[in-house]
């Protein structure tokens, strides 16, 4: 399984990665490395404004290849599967009414 660590220094970072159209919440890794849908991932997340980082797995469910069009980094999306520290609900409050914004992220 490969393990990603990711560290968002403020709501914009967080906001351009996070992907709220997926059930269970979800995250864009950005990475040159090539994986298929469903791949497991393992990821160390800190989130803004917190001095511990929390773990949880996930699966690849959004791929965007070297030279995508609209010139967007390269990277995976990540579906939480286990979100037993509520991770979803954490970006979420952190992120408040940025999450109405229709500035474009990662992956929408």
């Amino acid at each position: 399984m490969n393990n990603f660590v990711l560290e968002f220094k403020n709501e914009r970072e967080l906001y351009m990665a996070y992907m709220p159209f997926l059930k269970q919440g979800g995250l864009f890794v950005k990475t040159p490395e090539q994986f298929e849908l469903g791949d497991e991932i393992h990821l160390t997340v800190t989130l803004p404004g917190q001095l511990e980082s929390v773990e949880l797995n996930g699966s690849v469910c959004w791929i965007t290849p070297h030279g995508a069009q609209n010139g967007t980094e390269p990277g995976v999306g990540v579906a939480f599967v286990n979100d037993e520290n509520n991770v979803r609900n954490q970006i979420e409050s952190n992120l408040g009414r940025m999450l109405n914004s229709k500035e474009p992220t990662y992956t929408m």
